[in-house]
């Protein structure tokens, strides 16, 4: 399959999975095994690309960064624990991330991982959508430390591939009594530090290779697949805050469910 289609469509999976409960990693890795090619050849677009998604929610909430900066060098309460909340969100995984990568990178070639964790992602929101306490926590400045620290803890467990970063993170809030727009949005602001560094880390590790553009895979094809990232997360995020404030996650649980049974089978199958 010629790269630059590759490209199109890994850019396509990110853009729709990165900020839904799916899992945007595992969604890549069963794309390798779909496709054919060569994963490992595409570990550092995979991760790059993230950031095109991630621009895609600084588009979005521009005007909440922007009050955000102007609050915090102004001093304002409000602003000062909203960062403070996304700092403290974001602290458990680049601790246990640095401390782990070796056996992370293990497990991100292993397909089975990510259709188990599928199944059980899917099962786990649908018991917490239906035991959650009543939501009454709303506003991501408003949220108590405990609660980002422990939503920061939940994020840990996407650390797991097929498991989803979002997905964790909106689980653990609505676990922690957060409704359901205030979870999604401080999964989406606890995004971009957290792919930030990620991303910079893959650039630190593969510059040479992405440099000389090794395996086909250099600056060009990562742009398409940054752009068309980007694209599709614009209007992908617009519509997941909307559905989800009206009908709830169960979709995606019984999508990561079937998808889960289905690739396990086929990956047994082969």
């Amino acid at each position: 399959m010629p790269i630059l289609l590759i490209a199109i469509i890994l850019g396509i999976v990110e853009g729709v999975t990165e900020f839904l409960p799916v899992s945007s990693t595992g969604h890549l890795i069963l794309a390798s095994r779909l496709l054919g090619y060569d994963d490992a050849q595409w570990n550092a677009f995979n991760v790059i690309i993230q950031l095109g998604a991630i621009l895609a929610i600084v588009v979005l909430y521009w005007r909440t960064f922007w009050t955000v900066i102007q609050g915090v060098l102004r001093g304002n309460p409000v602003s000062i624990r909203f960062v403070r909340n996304i700092l403290l969100g974001f602290l458990p995984s680049a601790i246990l991330g640095f401390l782990l990568i070796k056996k992370i990178e293990a497990l991100l070639g292993n397909a089975e991982v990510v259709a188990i964790a599928f199944i059980v992602g899917g099962i786990a929101i649908l018991l917490i959508e239906r035991l959650a306490r009543r939501a009454e926590k709303v506003g991501v400045a408003e949220l108590p430390v405990g609660t980002a620290l422990g939503i920061g803890l939940a994020q840990c467990l996407a650390m797991i591939p097929g498991v989803s970063r979002s997905g964790a993170t909106i689980m653990g809030a609505l676990s922690l009594g957060v409704e359901r727009r205030t979870a999604a949005e401080f999964s989406f602001f606890l995004a971009v530090p957290t792919m930030v560094g990620a991303t910079t880390l893959e650039l630190a590790k593969h510059h040479a290779e992405i440099m000389s553009g090794a395996h086909g895979v250099g600056w060009g094809t990562i742009a398409v697949g940054f752009i068309v990232s980007f694209l599709v997360a614009l209007v992908v995020v617009r519509a997941f805050v909307g559905y989800i404030s009206r009908h709830g996650f169960a979709p995606f649980a019984w999508y990561r469910i079937v998808a889960g049974v289905v690739a396990l089978v086929w990956l047994r199958a082969l």
